[in-house]
């Protein structure tokens, strides 16, 4: 139990440790989520006055009589949180809290996993990353469509949670593995 806590506290870091440098440093998830507006401010304005409750906003074409949406016209979503700026600590810390949670779930299953699984390190690590991929694709399930991702911005944001996982994989795979009775009963 304490080594898998202990690979859930330091997976949960090493994450923690990505997001930094892989999006606080190289702004890869920031360039993926955060396009910017020519008129940036004149739509701010207009939200600003429009939209006072927290929520996600359908913005459709207009319906044409008899046919319905048009086909290829554009269809805009627009996701307010509630938060500001001042509310990033929260937001940080409620990362952190998933990451160590996620991570260490994910310990806890590699954990309970065979003898023959925990044996070697690299299935160890093809264990938690096969985690890590269900999750990415549940992920990708969730962020792509009409109102939110384009399929190539949710495959972008699920490789990077995919990469993240891997990184935390390589932690637990180290720490998680049988003790030297288990080996000998498994192999005797």
């Amino acid at each position: 139990m304490k080594r898998v806590l202990l690979a859930g506290l330091l997976g949960g870091l090493t994450m923690m440790v990505w997001l930094v440098v892989v999006d606080g440093l190289f702004g890869v998830k920031r360039d993926i989520e955060m396009n910017e507006l020519r008129d940036e401010r004149t739509v701010y304005s207009f939200l600003v006055a429009h939209i006072t409750e927290p929520g996600r906003y359908v913005v459709n074409p207009e319906v044409v009589p008899e046919q319905g949406f048009p086909g290829h016209d554009p269809i805009f979503a627009v996701h307010y949180t509630g938060l500001g700026h001042a509310d990033a600590g929260k937001e940080m810390l409620a990362g952190l809290l998933v990451a160590l949670l996620s991570c260490t779930l994910g310990a806890g299953l590699l954990a309970h996993a065979s003898v023959r699984v925990r044996s070697r390190f690299a299935t160890r690590l093809g264990f938690f990353t096969g985690i890590g991929l269900v999750a990415a694709l549940l992920l990708l399930g969730a962020r792509f469509g009409l109102a939110s991702y384009s399929m190539g911005d949710a495959l972008a944001l699920a490789t990077h949670d995919l990469a993240a996982w891997v990184l935390m994989g390589l932690v637990v795979a180290g720490l998680v593995k049988p003790v030297a009775e288990e080996v000998a009963t498994a192999s005797g």
